[in-house]
């Protein structure tokens, strides 16, 4: 419960500003003071019913899907598809936030490299085809089964060899993050 109630916050911002909508646009439209939003959005404030009711009708969203309410019955992921730039993206996570996992299919022609940098941690798994991968000063070609996890604050790329799409899992997460697998029992 706790869990849901602290990711509210920036599921009210993540929801606004995939509307385009200022603080003062949603309070003129939900009756809701710009200062009440923002303690919301910001965590300084809890949610009550009486704030999310208005909320969910502004956002044409079901109370359930606004504050993230855990799912009852089927627990199947359900995902939609994006292109981005040529990549097929999957999200396999439904909340918004620092931790998000993807499936990502990379086109052939997603060779050449362009690096770049955010805060966070990212951990990849090569599903199938030749990765190109390319952190600070390394340069590695990752094969079906093999992974790699890196700190995002270093130059980065990755993409296909150009010898045909790859298809790989990716895990973000906050900086200092670390993705740990568990021994199997009797081991």
């Amino acid at each position: 419960m706790n869990d849901v109630l602290r990711d509210v916050g920036p599921r009210l911002r993540a929801f606004r500003h995939a509307r385009s909508l200022t603080l003062e646009e949603v309070a003129v439209r939900t009756g809701i003071s710009s200062s009440t939003l923002s303690r919301l959005e910001s965590g300084g404030r809890r949610p009550t019913l009486e704030l999310l009711l208005p909320l969910s009708q502004c956002y044409e969203l079901p109370l359930d899907e606004l504050v993230g309410a855990p799912s009852v019955g089927d627990p199947r992921v359900h995902p939609r598809p994006v292109r981005r730039k040529g990549v097929i993206v999957v999200p396999l996570t439904h909340l918004p936030g620092p931790r998000q996992a993807l499936k990502m299919i990379l086109p052939s022609d997603h060779s050449t490299p362009v690096t770049t940098r955010h805060e966070g941690v990212e951990w990849l798994y090569v599903l199938s085809g030749r990765l190109r991968l390319i952190v600070g000063d390394h340069d590695a070609i990752l094969e079906p089964g093999q992974a790699a996890e890196f700190d995002t604050r270093a130059e980065h790329w990755f993409g296909s060899t150009g010898n045909g799409p790859v298809e790989i899992l990716s895990l973000l997460g906050r900086h200092g993050e670390r993705v740990h697998l568990a021994e199997p029992a009797g081991e």
